[in-house]
């Protein structure tokens, strides 16, 4: 398993489905929890950065969605990610 093999049409497709299931619905079942500290920004909207990353990949040819426990959603990699394919990545505001 590697990021970047996850490309920015995979990433859309998984906010496709977010934007489709509504955040709790999609969050659990990736059996993500929402995100800490990064989130994805498309068109005012944020999307729990690591979840859509991680179901990203499962819109790859022949992969599955990755877990939580197989990546980092850190700055150094869901979110440099996302920002390498040039989405906009934002953190989160302290609640």
């Amino acid at each position: 398993m590697t990021l970047n093999e996850i490309t920015r049409p995979a990433i859309l497709q998984a906010v496709a489905e977010y934007d489709r299931l509504g955040r709790d619905a999609f969050l659990e079942r990736h059996g993500f929890g929402p995100s800490r500290s990064y989130l994805l920004l498309i068109d005012g909207k944020e999307y729990d950065s690591k979840a859509i990353v991680g179901a990203a990949h499962g819109y790859l040819s022949g992969r599955d969605p990755l877990g939580r426990d197989e990546f980092s959603g850190g700055k150094d990699h869901a979110a440099k990610l996302l920002r390498n394919l040039g989405f906009e990545v934002v953190v989160r505001a302290a609640d």
